[in-house]
């Protein structure tokens, strides 16, 4: 197993609360070069893109060739391919007309694709290249069964809002499709938590009967799951439900900040710490994780996208300050200890992404999420075992092998850490063959030096939604957010307090300039 050599240059990063000095990883400063990666990853979605029907494709191989683009598509890519588009154009990367005329056929495309009409919603595969409904996995030929995916749908419905706020020509477009979107579809009142509070979406539907468990409710089939996770990326579809007034505001409160403390949940990552209280006349249990001692509310596998990619729309940290504001960068922080110092990789960023070996993987910090089989962090899935008090022993140290990080990952911290963001990013493309001519692939194992030299739309539109924020004053939230979002959403969130301390010691971060 390869380790990284020891830093060669201090750099002190404050991640709460406070400024750093840090040092630009070259003389013409670190935005020249975010605008440099947002003009190559815009290069990459523009080659997913089908020029007749606007969708795009879900990923491309490295050398962007029009063959090596996907024959598949979801709600998620096509809301993914629009908000980078608004970022391009104000990065100055593409005209105004341009924009414009790609997003319009977007628009077009979408009105006519085949969707559930009593709900508004879209499935989760299409063809890019005619919009149909994908009903045979092009990659090995089985049977696909249409589904509707809530948190698939919350992005691309994400998305509209974007163009409504920054495209004024295409607000029409926009809002026609956006106007027959209804999350209280997804919304099922008798599905509760451990806790008892009831009231949560379910992961999806199909509109014909599938194979495995569902449940039929109002004319089509029900995913068995619901989600009942606070720090997950459905809690978008529940801010839009919210919102759009079609789910009961309570419904942000009946999700878990953790599950519960006793020894009937040992099984889950590591036993929380946390008190009782109540918002919205729903009884919350406050709980939260300690790793290497950063105190944060977990997600379900201890990845950035399921954290912080809500954030990239809803300025969540500003409107809750005592939540949001304290968790953001308490995760980032435990991100950038888990690859800097926990497992030494010297380089950090964990998500979901590309596989360097091939296909797709679950990567996250498993000591940070809920998951007791958690998400891994290098290639050898290396486990992380806390123990859960008196009720189950800790495990041994896990010994991490070949770290795998994903570059979409470190830029969605980019509110949170930048220089250190800017830091990680630079030494990713001089030390690797990382680089490629859409920007950076999507995942380099550090310890080999094995690159998924591909682009996913997904990834790739995270990193153009970061980079618009970051370079364009916050552009894709002032996009998304109207008056009456924020005069539903705000408040709510507002007066939540996370059990994890206003002025904790975040980790000093020494990296290599």
């Amino acid at each position: 197993m390869r380790r990284l050599l020891a830093p060669l240059l201090a750099l002190a990063l404050v991640l709460a609360g406070g400024s750093a000095a840090v040092a630009a990883p070259d003389e013409r400063g670190p935005d020249r070069a975010l605008l440099r990666y947002a003009t190559d990853t815009w290069r990459s979605m523009a080659a997913m893109t089908d020029p007749g029907t606007g969708l795009v494709a879900d990923n491309i191989t490295g050398d962007l060739a029009a063959g090596g683009r996907a024959t598949y598509t979801s709600p998620t890519n096509i809301g993914g391919y629009m908000w980078s588009a608004v970022v391009a154009r104000e990065l100055g990367i593409i005209s105004p007309a341009e924009a414009r005329q790609r997003i319009a056929r977007t628009l077009d495309t979408l009105a006519r694709l085949k969707h559930h009409t009593a709900s508004g919603m879209y499935y989760n595969w299409y063809d890019p290249q005619d919009g149909s409904v994908v009903t045979v996995w092009p990659d090995n030929g089985n049977t696909v069964y249409p589904f509707l995916s809530s948190v698939d749908n919350g992005w691309l419905a994400a998305a509209l809002n974007v163009v409504k706020g920054a495209v004024p020509e295409l607000r029409g477009k926009a809002d026609a499709i956006l106007r027959k979107m209804n999350f209280g579809f997804y919304y099922n009142p008798a599905a509760s938590t451990p806790f008892g509070a009831s009231g949560l979406i379910a992961g999806g539907f199909w509109d014909a009967p599938p194979p495995g468990c569902s449940r039929q409710r109002d004319g089509v089939w029900f995913t068995c799951n619901h989600y009942d996770i606070t720090v997950t990326e459905p809690r978008i579809a529940t801010y839009l439900g919210i919102a759009m007034g079609q789910i009961p505001p309570k419904a942000y409160y009946n999700t878990m900040r953790t599950l519960p403390a006793t020894c009937d949940w040992s099984w889950h990552e590591m036993q929380p710490v946390g008190f009782d209280t109540t918002y919205e006349g729903v009884s919350v249990y406050e709980g939260a994780y300690r790793y290497r001692g950063i105190q944060f509310v977990p997600s379900w596998g201890g990845d950035m996208f399921e954290a912080l990619m809500p954030d990239l729309f809803v300025p969540e940290a500003r409107w809750a300050p005592n939540s949001w504001g304290r968790n953001h960068p308490a995760t980032v922080a435990g991100q950038i200890e888990h690859g800097m110092n926990d497992a030494g990789y010297g380089y950090w960023g964990f998500s979901p992404a590309s596989d360097p070996a091939g296909g797709y993987m679950a990567w996250g910090v498993d000591a940070m999420g809920m998951d007791t089989d958690g998400y891994p962090s290098d290639m050898e899935r290396s486990k992380y075992d806390a123990g859960f008090g008196d009720c189950r022993p800790a495990g041994p140290d896990p010994d991490y092998g070949d770290g795998v990080v994903t570059p979409h990952a470190a830029f969605l911290a980019l509110p949170y850490a930048k220089g250190a963001v800017v830091d990680n990013l630079a030494r990713l493309k001089a030390d690797f063959d990382s680089y490629g001519p859409g920007g950076f692939y999507d995942a380099i194992a550090v310890g080999s030096g094995t690159v998924a030299k591909r682009y996913l739309s997904l990834d790739q539109a995270m990193i153009m939604g970061a980079l618009g924020n970051e370079l364009a004053n916050d552009l894709v939230r002032r996009a998304f957010v109207s008056p009456e979002f924020e005069r539903r959403i705000r408040p709510l969130i507002a007066q939540e307090t996370f059990n994890v301390p206003a002025n904790q010691n975040l980790p000093q971060l020494v990296v290599a300039g």
